[in-house]
């Protein structure tokens, strides 16, 4: 029969919490990835989706702007996830660095971003045109009451492939819409 000491229970509860610290910190970047991926039109992008992975204090760098704090920022994802039809966001190769209840982050990702028809429309091109990414997610993740929260986010792209989406005036994109509406 084999003894377990006071202090092989204390190195394995410890073992045991980094494991689970980490499964909970990945569980926390593939829900934020997935979120991009599965609100049609922007639509779940609110204070409840904010709050289930960002800080109230967040900071978030992207090729697009920064944004800093919860306030504003489901208005500002979904102004940006709406220039496209769909996207879909894998990651990759999560790194995590954990010191105590905080923690680094970084990962690689692939980002394909379908064009909305009256952006092709707009280009004199068919239909299903996408602009695709790969690039860089690092940030820092921190312990609250409600679990691991992003704490700030820096997203870099390393390559693209295709036309990013058009950046229009409001009324341009109406008309966009209208002739899109009429096309099809």
């Amino acid at each position: 029969m084999t003894t377990v000491t006071t202090t092989d229970a204390s190195a394995l509860q410890h073992q045991i919490a980094v494991l689970v610290d980490r499964a909970e910190i990945t569980g926390l970047i593939d829900r934020y990835l997935l979120s991009l991926d599965t609100l049609p039109g922007g639509g779940g992008f609110d204070d409840d989706w904010a709050r289930g992975l960002f800080t109230e204090d967040v900071v978030i760098t992207s090729p697009v702007g920064r944004h800093r704090g919860i306030a504003g920022l489901p208005e500002s994802e979904r102004a940006t996830m709406a220039k496209f039809e769909r996207t879909l966001h894998l990651g990759s190769n999560y790194l995590i660095g954990l010191d105590g209840d905080r923690a680094t982050v970084r990962w690689n990702a692939l980002m394909t971003h379908v064009h909305l028809a009256s952006t092709q429309a707009a280009r004199g091109a068919e239909p299903g045109g996408h602009f695709d990414v790969g690039g860089t997610f690092t940030g820092e993740v921190v312990r609250t009451a409600d679990g691991w929260r992003f704490r700030s986010l820096d997203i870099r792209a390393v390559w693209t492939s295709g036309q990013g989406p058009l950046v229009l005036t409001p009324k341009a994109e109406e008309t966009l819409r209208r002739v899109g509406a009429q096309a099809a």
